[in-house]
């Protein structure tokens, strides 16, 4: 097919009409939809879409800018049928701040999106795997990005580091050549992948900041990623060293206690992520910077159980467990 002669495919989508009261009462439906591409974009035969806890929210209405009715889904891989010369048959992944969200997204059997937003699938990930790359590291190394990235001598202190973004962040950060310590609410090991053995300290049990500076010389923590964010904010802020940086991508209760003396004489910088801000085109320079990574296998995907992997038609139950703080990466296959 060449550009000037787009072709039509009729799509099998799952469809949120409106908003829901909560995530029990997410009413999901099947629809068929024709999908056609723009001269510049990319039809995509999506072979597996993530679910994430935005796409849960969205559907609640805790995020007012969210249209309906949608398609939701922000992840996703798949093959390319339709597109540009040269493009057609890429096996591709990506994510995006506003599929799924402010246009139609991931959770259907194709997809349309721009041939910037893609980035090429590493031959040893799977599908499913590659499709549960997207927020949790996009969101890590935006937040790298914005911060620094991470290099050999700076301590990065990760707070929640068992949840995906945390897993994502010390990641990265080992691949970089940093040195990760980790913080958990209650005892309990690292469970994902790293480059460098890490550091964990439980917050119920050992005060945070002192540890970081026993472990630090001192010195404190270069860079700290708070995935949870208020509950930690003190902890993160006392375990800063000077010209220190905090990434904040989370809030339970908005308003936190801030020492603006202590701010302005450590040289601090707070760095706010919103993912949800990134455009899809935006989203893929983000996963780009990522892709060595994965291809020189320093960056290892989410392991995907095969009880976390529902059919379309089953998305409500998906939706179900993301919202019950299920530790898997939730996938669905069209």
């Amino acid at each position: 097919m060449s550009s000037a002669d787009p072709k039509a495919v009729e799509a099998r989508c799952v469809r949120l009409n409106g908003k829901a009261e909560n995530a029990a009462a997410v009413a999901p439906s099947v629809e068929h939809h024709t999908l056609t591409r723009g001269p510049n974009d990319l039809l995509i035969l999506v072979k597996a879409a993530a679910v994430n806890p935005s796409d849960v929210k969205a559907a609640t209405g805790l995020m007012a800018y969210a249209v309906f009715p949608r398609t939701p889904g922000r992840d996703y891989a798949g093959v390319v049928v339709d597109g540009p010369a040269g493009t057609v048959g890429r096996e591709v992944f990506g994510s995006s701040g506003d599929l799924g969200i402010r246009r139609d997204g991931t959770h259907a059997s194709h997809l349309v999106v721009e041939a910037d937003a893609v980035v090429e699938k590493p031959k040893s990930v799977s599908w499913e795997e590659a499709a549960g790359i997207g927020v949790p590291f996009v969101t890590a190394m935006e937040g790298f990005r914005r911060a620094g990235i991470p290099k050999s001598g700076d301590t990065v202190l990760v707070f929640g580091v068992n949840g995906k973004v945390g897993q994502a962040a010390v990641q990265i950060a080992t691949w970089q050549g940093a040195k990760v310590v980790g913080v958990v609410r209650k005892a309990e090991a690292y469970e994902g992948h790293s480059n460098a053995p890490i550091e964990v300290i439980d917050a119920s049990a050992t005060d945070v900041a002192t540890r970081v500076h026993e472990l630090t010389g001192g010195k404190g923590a270069d860079i700290v990623f708070n995935t949870v964010g208020d509950p930690y904010f003190q902890a993160a802020h006392k375990s800063l060293a000077l010209r220190g940086r905090q990434i904040l991508i989370a809030a339970i209760d908005r308003i936190v206690q801030f020492n603006i003396l202590e701010f302005y004489r450590g040289q601090h910088t707070y760095v706010g992520i919103d993912t949800l801000g990134l455009s899809s085109v935006a989203t893929g320079a983000v996963l780009r910077d990522l892709d060595a990574g994965f291809a020189c296998g320093q960056l290892k995907p989410f392991r995907i159980k095969a009880n976390a992997i529902y059919p379309l038609e089953h998305a409500k139950e998906a939706y179900v467990a993301v919202a019950g703080s299920s530790r898997d990466r939730v996938i669905l296959k069209p």
